[in-house]
This record gives C-alpha cells, sequence and structure tokens, in this order.
C-alpha cells in the first residue's frame, strides 16, 4: 500500500475538493512542508507571527479542512498551525508508523522543529487527539496547554470497524449511515456550510483506506504525567470512545483538568471553538 486512497483518481478527486476548500480559509496563511523522518508533513499556518503558538491535529479519514468553521477567532489570538496527519487523507506523506512506539512523537518533534517551535498548545480531535495525549505524556515540557476532544486510548477501547467497515461496503447508503452513526441523525435542513462538509467527507470515505489499527490505551502513569492544564470534550453519544470511560479516567490522573462532558454530542461536537478559546487564553491563577 502506498496511498491513503484505494485508487490515484480518488486520491486526487479528495485533493482537488481539499485545495479548494483551502481557499476558504478565514485569515491569511503560510503553508509548509516540513521535512520529517516519516515524510514531509503539510501544516497550514495562519494568525499573528508573535502570538502563542497552537498545533491542531485533526482526526482519521480527515484533514485540516475540518477546523475551516473554528480557526476565525482563534487566528485573532494565536499563532495556529494546523497539521496534516501523516498516513491521513490530508498533503502529507502517506506513512503509518507503529502505534504503540515513540514514532509519532519522534514526527512530532521534527514537524516543531521545522516551524520553529519549543513549545506549543495542542488541540486533537479523535486520532488527533489521541496523537495529542500521546505527545504530551511523553513531552510534558513542550506542551503549554492540551486540548482533547472525544480523544481515543483512554476509556475502554472500541472495535469500531466491525460495524463501519461493513457500512462502507454498502455505497452511498452505508457512507451516510456511518456519517448518521459519527454525528448524529440530522434535525431540519442543514446549513449549507454543514452540506458542504458533509459531501466532502462522504468524498473522503468513498476513497480513503481506513486505519485498521487500535488505538494503543493509555497507562496510568502515562496520564499522570499531563502537568500542563487540560481541556477535554467529551460528546455522550460518541460511538467511537468509551465516554464515561474517558471521563473517569481523566478525572483520576489529570491535576489541572476541565471537562466538558456534554451528554447529547456524538463524535464531531460543534460549536466548542469559544470554549476552546477561552481555555487556551485564561492566564493561571495566582499564588496565593
Amino acid at each position: 500500500m502506498t496511498s491513503a486512497f484505494r485508487t490515484t483518481d480518488g486520491a486526487r478527486a479528495v485533493r482537488n475538493r481539499y485545495e479548494q476548500l483551502l481557499q476558504q480559509w478565514p485569515s491569511p496563511t503560510r503553508r509548509h512542508l516540513v521535512p520529517t523522518s516519516a515524510g514531509e508533513t503539510f501544516v497550514i499556518e495562519s494568525g499573528p507571527v508573535d502570538a502563542p503558538a497552537v498545533v491542531l491535529l485533526h482526526g482519521t479519514a480527515s484533514n485540516s479542512a475540518m477546523w475551516l468553521g473554528d480557526v476565525a477567532g482563534w487566528t485573532q489570538r494565536f499563532r495556529v498551525f494546523a497539521v496534516d496527519i501523516i498516513g491521513d487523507a490530508g498533503l502529507s506523506a502517506f506513512n503509518r508508523p507503529p502505534l504503540d512506539t515513540d514514532a509519532h512523537a519522534r514526527w512530532l518533534d521534527d514537524v516543531l522543529a521545522g516551524l520553529s517551535l519549543q513549545r506549543a498548545s495542542l488541540v486533537g480531535i479523535s486520532l488527533g487527539g489521541w496523537l495529542s495525549l500521546d505527545y504530551a505524556t511523553r513531552r510534558p515540557e513542550r506542551v503549554q496547554k492540551l486540548v482533547v476532544i472525544n480523544p481515543g486510548g483512554v476509556g475502554q477501547p472500541r472495535n469500531v470497524l466491525i460495524w463501519a467497515l461493513p457500512l462502507l461496503m454498502l455505497g452511498r447508503w452505508g457512507r451516510r449511515k456511518m456519517m448518521e452513526r459519527i454525528a448524529g441523525a440530522p434535525s431540519g435542513s442543514p446549513s449549507p456550510d454543514q452540506a458542504e462538509a458533509a459531501t466532502f467527507f462522504e468524498l473522503i470515505f468513498r476513497h480513503f483506506r481506513p486505519r485498521t489499527a487500535m488505538l494503543p490505551r493509555f497507562e496510568d502513569a502515562a496520564l499522570d504525567r499531563l502537568s500542563m492544564p487540560v481541556l477535554a470534550i467529551i460528546g455522550g453519544k460518541d460511538v467511537f470512545i468509551d465516554a464515561p470511560g474517558t471521563r473517569t479516567r481523566l478525572e483520576a490522573h489529570v491535576h489541572d483538568l476541565t471537562v466538558s462532558f456534554l451528554p447529547d454530542a456524538h463524535h464531531f461536537v460543534p460549536d466548542q471553538a469559544p470554549k476552546i478559546e477561552a481555555f487556551l487564553a485564561a492566564q493561571p491563577a495566582a499564588s496565593v
């Protein structure tokens, strides 16, 4: 396997649509192809160059277009780096190192070095949340603040491939049913932005080769090393993660933790940008 996509035409279709969506980025951007030991990594940089650095890590079967609805406010206050994860549906190299090693942490070391970042806050969702936790547990001194949205690897593991792969084999109907399980059944007519996002994700799912490796579960000792302020946003109806177990374990092991548990939310949790911005911008409480 040499690509995240089943066919060259499929890869081209996703790339072309992704490039079109990136034209809608709500602030001026600088694009990077950062050389790393795991291959070139595509990064979109935006925001004031002297502002605090924030690194965004998307979920699997996705790319940095998923942040389009969130970054407008963030780039007013932060220097934002949206990273396309290697081996996924973006513009970075196809490389899927083993998840049960430090390979992804070393990859992020290279990315940060290529961007001249000694320290940054991390914001990650799903697989990106797992990668953010993995890095923060291994390099806590390099992470200013950590935001994870429905991260894998904390609660009891779930084998989603049992139901996801059969749905992907059922054509457009199956892909739509899978999206409903991930994002919830639509209520009313979607907004133009929601419809555009749904169409793009359906295009990706039509051509993408899903990851099949289970995300390793973090040991207690690893979670104990999360010394930075952490915001965890958890959807109670997420089909990918054990939401209650994720909340319980984070509360047991993370000292400086803020949990936003949304019992009716699914894997994609909309309208969280202001909450994340406020958390990233908050100054530490003065010691008495």
